[in-house]
């Protein structure tokens, strides 16, 4: 149940927490995800780049153990609007991008299997391994 703010209670300021946390100087992306939290919630923002709300605030205090560059990716992808060069589709915002990259093999459509053989096929911005690509040309 979400009881809302507690009255007295002054609200959480992201930024300048995040401030704190990173030593006065937070990257880019992270002063970002802060002002996004600032201006509505952080569980609104967790939810936008599924992520669990723990994990955004972990990011914020620097103190994030898992892989801290796929969150960036998917900060710049989502609230950024950086996009890729993606061979299959043209250009192709960061976090579908990895979205696609997470997906396992489905012949549900062509362009899932296309999507699927592109990301696993020396594309350059994949985080697949390349030990794994040789596994998947058995497919």
């Amino acid at each position: 149940m979400n009881r809302g703010p507690v009255a007295g209670r002054a609200a959480v300021d992201h930024l300048t927490r995040t401030t704190l946390a990173w030593h006065g100087s937070p990257p880019d992306w992270v002063v970002v995800l802060a002002e996004e939290c600032n201006k509505g919630s952080q569980s609104a923002v967790a939810k936008r780049l599924d992520y669990s709300p723990a994990t955004i605030s972990q990011i914020l205090s620097n103190s994030y153990r898992g892989d801290v560059s796929r969150v960036e990716q998917m900060v710049r992808g989502a609230l950024m609007a950086e996009t890729i060069a993606c061979p299959a589709l043209g250009d192709l915002a960061r976090n579908t991008c990895l979205s696609w990259q997470a997906k396992p093999y489905a012949a549900t459509s062509s362009h899932r299997v296309q999507m699927y053989r592109a990301c696993r096929s020396g594309c350059p911005h994949s985080r697949i391994s390349t030990s794994r690509n040789e596994d998947d040309d058995a497919l």
